[in-house]
């Protein structure tokens, strides 16, 4: 499922030829960073009520990073920089990878697998 994202974000740029929409394939990178570092790798702690300073700096990141995912392309094709199929291409990837992401989630709480 993540590969087909990344295709999606690939056939974005190369359908138009504009390469802007790769903007959001950083986001990408920049989504898992802060269950990497405040939470052990682990998903557990986003859906959790416990909170201090580096778990709550933690959720911010992952949200702000979320929102600011699905921002890049409406700015984007608000500037007139991408098309709007783009656009649209890019909002699929991403509920791609969000789907992705909560299927990883849901295993990974799974004690059976």
């Amino acid at each position: 499922m993540f590969s087909s994202s990344i295709l999606l974000q690939i056939l974005a740029c190369a359908l138009y030829n504009n390469w802007w929409p790769l903007l959001s394939a950083l986001m990408y990178m920049l989504i898992p960073m802060p269950c990497l570092f405040s939470g052990g790798g682990s998903t557990q702690f986003l859906i959790s009520r416990d909170g201090g300073g580096w778990i709550g700096a933690a959720k911010f990141l992952t949200g702000a990073s979320t929102v600011g995912n699905l921002a890049i392309p409406i700015i984007l094709r608000h500037a007139q920089m991408i098309d709007t199929g783009a656009m649209f291409i890019e909002f699929v990837s991403f509920f791609i990878f969000v789907c992705t992401v909560l299927c990883f989630h849901r295993v990974s709480i799974e004690d059976d697998w």
